[in-house]
């Protein structure tokens, strides 16, 4: 049973993980002592620490009908071994807290504090869908760190917020480790036989060398997680996994203003001003049962990254004539440029359609362009199968009757052999007959 329990470990440890790297090692070195069988002196590491390690996960509190729930340490699925020596989250606890303060009628918004440099993958994914899916407003609020798995999860809120320009948010990646422990059972005596079914069953084995095999495998996964994380980003922020991929999702930290910039998250914020601001927002925003997981969002400081501001016509000829005249002297000369443009096209036959183009408002001359040759092509095909149907049909070929050749008369025969007399002296009036007769 023993080896079992070893076994679950490492499949753990080895697993694809969203984290900063120095908190993973760190985590190896925990689970290394408890695979050696060393036993964890909790009371040492307090007394170096010079604290109790009281990690035990905290329920959400209520300020103001605004349920604060902290996310706090390094994230699992479930409650375990280094969630007691250095703090953690459980994910499956955190999704139960949430469905709480969702159900409960003293909540109306709810706030997501997260100090966290990440965790494992597994758990992390069908947390943040519960936040993406609340249904009341819910905010973020990073406080120190919001890397990896912490910030997938952070990052599917309505809105995110860092308290202060000294937050470390990011690390976007996956990483997953290999430990070849073959040797130092060997210095020790030991040698581990696996028996297994299947080609890929420990194809990344702790007990032998890592195979070219092993890790292409643990790439191919470290590659999907990695797909999947990008992608929930892009979705969580609004926009394209390009842009997720070229200024967010290349493993760097950002700080502060960095992450902002960056579009990470949408400004700064305080605990208290959140509080305010969701209250506010409950008060004069939308109903809460419109759009519900979207609704009532608070915006402290800074307006999400990409977001515009609505203004009316009205108001922008009443605050800036000059500009919207500007913009509309612009928009007139754009649309003069874009008939014209559209009129260059133009081909006999198609008058109509360049008509239609030029007044619809938004085809440029090469959607012109496109059309004119796509009619005049289905025009000259209608025109040969006009063509085609209007030919006579062929008459049928009838054999020619041969002619026979037409029999000279006497009197031609005679004039014939006369001259062929004249011309061949000596001969007689019956040969030159004859030899006329074979001509």
């Amino acid at each position: 049973m023993p080896k079992v329990r070893h076994m679950k470990v490492l499949d753990i440890l080895t697993a694809p993980w969203a984290i900063e790297p120095a908190k993973l090692l760190e985590i190896q070195a925990i689970y290394a002592t408890h695979l050696r069988g060393d036993k964890i002196d909790i009371e040492a590491v307090e007394k170096r620490l010079g604290r109790p390690l009281a990690n035990e996960p905290q329920p959400y509190n209520i300020i103001d009908g605004v349920a604060v729930l902290p996310v706090e340490g390094v994230i699992a699925k479930r409650a375990n071994l280094f969630s007691q020596i250095s703090g953690g989250v459980s994910t499956e606890l955190v999704a139960r807290d949430l469905a709480a303060a969702m159900a409960d009628p003293a909540v109306h918004s709810i706030i997501l504090s997260i100090d966290s440099p990440g965790g494992t993958v597994d758990g992390t994914e069908t947390l943040a869908s519960a936040v993406s899916n609340s249904t009341k407003p819910i905010v973020t609020l990073a406080s120190g760190t919001m890397a990896s798995a912490a910030y997938w999860i952070g990052s599917a809120a309505n809105a995110v917020y860092v308290v202060d320009s000294t937050t470390v948010v990011g690390s976007i990646g996956v990483v997953a480790t290999h430990t070849d422990i073959s040797k130092a059972q060997a210095s020790a005596g030991i040698k581990t036989t696996e028996i297994f079914a299947g080609q890929y069953k420990r194809i990344a084995s702790s007990y032998a060398p890592l195979s070219k095999e092993g890790r292409q495998t643990m790439q191919d996964q470290v590659d999907y997680t990695y797909s999947l994380f990008v992608s929930a980003v892009a979705a969580n922020r609004g926009v394209s996994t390009d842009v997720v991929l070229q200024d967010m999702a290349d493993g760097r930290i950002f700080i502060g203003q960095q992450a902002i910039d960056a579009g990470l998250v949408d400004g700064v914020s305080t605990l208290g001003a959140l509080v305010q601001q969701l209250n506010a927002s409950r008060s004069s925003g939308p109903s809460m049962g419109a759009s519900p997981s979207r609704a009532g969002v608070a915006q402290p400081q800074t307006q999400p990254k990409g977001a515009a501001m609505p203004i009316t016509r009205e108001q922008l000829a009443a605050e800036a004539p000059d500009v919207l005249a500007a913009i509309q002297a612009e928009g007139a000369s754009a649309e003069r440029e874009r008939i014209q443009a559209i009129e260059g096209q133009a081909i006999p036959g198609h008058e109509a359609l360049i008509a239609s183009l030029k007044f619809d408002g938004k085809s440029t001359a090469g959607d012109a362009a496109m059309a004119v040759l796509a009619a005049e092509k289905n025009s000259r095909s209608a025109a040969a199968a006009a063509l085609a149907s209007d030919a006579p049909a062929p008459l049928p070929l009838q054999p020619t009757a041969a002619v026979e050749p037409k029999a000279d008369s006497r009197a031609d025969l005679d004039a014939k052999a006369k001259a062929y007399m004249a011309a061949h002296p000596g001969t007689d009036y019956v040969a030159a007959i004859k030899q006329v007769q074979t001509v």
